[in-house]
């Protein structure tokens, strides 16, 4: 039988120049069942997915608000949940380097850490919510030697459009996003902007990854959701694309993280 391991970490980034947290989902191989679960037992390395929460969350949220233990035990695989803290997945222009942190240094630290997750690239997958959804696709976009594939929820994919939307509506982020991102003019056409990454895996023809997108069509990112889709699917993408009744809650973000593990792993 295959239970999880809940691991909370704490460490240091040398990149970052500080003490990071994550906590770990590990599949433990045990010789008794576990009331309630429904654990699948899997040998060689784990196939990992890293889930990324939303601007208001840390790393703790996607178990206090779903049951994502629940559901990578039935399937066996590992998750790692990281904090950025207000970051964006991003090398911001206060000097922080989050983006080389998570493309490079993280997942070599889980793998030193943990040697029984899988380092080969269509073994790991990256996803997350709202500004999660977009760290997930910049890391299949920008890092695409270490992840294979990503999923986003209700997430930022448009990423001029919302800075210029909370600009334009004065919001409490939009001096948060210009000390992420610079001024408008040093955001677009940067490769913070998921549409310069993924042409230009096209123009190099390397290796492209699957994508995945979910959005509620009552949702703020819905519009924007909608134009990087049609945009990527010019490009030739393998992304599968899903909308349904919602806006931005978490009740449908649980129902959704499952039909993304579904399209993962082919079931």
């Amino acid at each position: 039988m295959t239970r999880m391991a809940l691991l909370h970490v704490n460490f240091f980034s040398d990149v970052l120049g500080l003490s990071m947290n994550m906590d770990v989902l590990l599949p433990q191989q045990t010789g008794r069942g576990q009331a309630g679960g429904e654990g699948v037992g899997k040998g060689g390395k784990h196939k990992t997915m890293y889930l990324l929460h939303g601007m208001s969350d840390d790393h703790t949220m996607w178990q206090r608000m779903s049951s994502i233990e629940r559901y990578a035990s039935n399937l066996g695989i590992a998750v790692v949940m990281p904090t950025t803290h207000l970051a964006f997945y991003t090398d911001t222009a206060y000097g922080m380097k989050y983006w080389t942190f998570f493309s490079q240094e993280l997942p070599s630290i889980c793998r030193k850490f943990f040697p029984q997750l899988s380092g080969e690239r269509e073994d790991n997958l990256a996803a997350g919510l709202s500004m999660g959804g977009y760290g997930a696709w910049k890391l299949a976009l920008g890092a695409g030697d270490r992840f294979g594939a990503a999923a986003s929820l209700s997430g930022a994919l448009d990423i001029v459009g919302d800075y210029l939307r909370n600009k334009r509506e004065n919001t409490s982020y939009a001096p948060i996003l210009r000390e992420i991102f610079g001024s408008e003019e040093e955001l677009e056409g940067s490769e913070n902007e998921l549409m310069v990454l993924a042409k230009r895996l096209v123009e190099e023809k390397k290796a492209l990854p699957r994508l995945y997108a979910w959005c509620g069509t009552e949702d703020f990112l819905y519009e924007g959701n909608r134009k990087v889709w049609a945009q990527m699917k010019e490009l030739g993408y393998d992304l599968t694309c899903q909308e349904s009744e919602g806006n931005h809650q978490w009740k449908y973000w649980d129902a959704e993280i499952q039909n993304v593990l579904d399209w993962w792993l082919g079931k």
